[in-house]
């Protein structure tokens, strides 16, 4: 019966996003030049840029960007110099990814996976790092076993990094439903809640949190299709101000909860037969 639940939610999960990749699959454009340029000399202020920033070099990097969609974030990994490999439960996300990587010229960086997380037979201590960006919030019925599946995949010691919307301070969950902006969300997605973040944080012990976007969730109102590098000059300047106080302010332990977006990162643990291993060379 798990396995059948299992099947209906990839199904239905699946549906949603090829839906959503059909809406721009009429025109394949490669990754745009001035995203790649803002984050090959990354800053703090927004999730993605603090994320790369984490990262560092990526160049000759294994990277698994897990429910990579369209591909954005792999394409981008890919120019940042990494061997990406994209997974995804999306058939339609997967072809307008794979078509973009050609038309990036990144066919031989790149590499796409259609399948969940669990079936897809990814090789045993393999990537270098494990990418996902706003992917957990979907996976939260099986989120214990993907973790597992991923640190398998993972090699000794691999860096770990999601991109996830948090939910810490109910109180302003609640007003977040009271205000009419309407969004798309697939059945059963919800932020990240402390629970979670401890199911994460089994699998990641030296998990850190990065937390992001309380002012910054006006940015939808300044930037209405989120392509900061299209916007004027005026409306990134009012977006990065309020990121700019958001930075500050959620540093703040008694204010950090109000973040809506959260940059988790850490390591893949050693065994304790590879820790021995490590030792051992580090020695002789």
């Amino acid at each position: 019966m798990a396995h059948k639940v299992d099947f209906e939610r990839w199904e239905q999960e699946a549906r949603f996003f090829d839906a959503e990749a059909s809406k721009r699959s009429v025109s394949v454009s490669p990754i745009d030049d001035r995203v790649v340029q803002r984050y090959q000399s990354p800053g703090r202020l927004f999730p993605k840029e603090y994320s790369c920033r984490v990262l560092g070099d990526l160049r000759g990097k294994r990277i698994l960007d897990v429910g990579c969609g369209e591909g954005e974030n792999t394409l981008l990994l890919a120019r940042l110099g990494a061997m990406v490999t994209g997974i995804d439960v999306s058939p339609k996300a997967i072809e307008l990814g794979s078509a973009r990587a050609k038309a990036s010229g990144l066919g031989g960086m790149t590499n796409f996976i259609c399948s969940p997380i669990a079936a897809a037979n990814l090789p045993d201590g393999y990537f270098d790092i494990i990418w996902g960006d706003n992917v957990l919030h979907h996976l939260l019925p099986v989120l214990d076993e993907t973790l597992r599946s991923l640190a398998r995949a993972a090699k000794p010691g691999a860096q770990f990094l999601f991109i996830e919307p948090t939910n810490l301070n109910p109180t302003l969950r609640r007003i977040r439903f009271l205000v009419p902006v309407h969004t798309e969300t697939t059945p059963g997605e919800r932020p990240l809640e402390r629970d979670d973040l401890a199911i994460v944080q089994r699998h990641v012990p030296d998990l850190k949190k990065r937390h992001f976007v309380f002012f910054g969730r006006l940015t939808r109102f300044l930037l209405p299709d989120g392509a900061y590098e299209n916007a004027s000059l005026a409306r990134r300047a009012l977006v990065r101000a309020l990121h700019v106080i958001d930075y500050g302010a959620l540093t703040i332990p008694s204010m950090e909860t109000l973040g809506g977006m959260t940059v988790l990162h850490g390591h893949r643990p050693l065994s304790r037969e590879e820790s021995v291993d490590v030792s051992l060379r580090a020695a002789g």
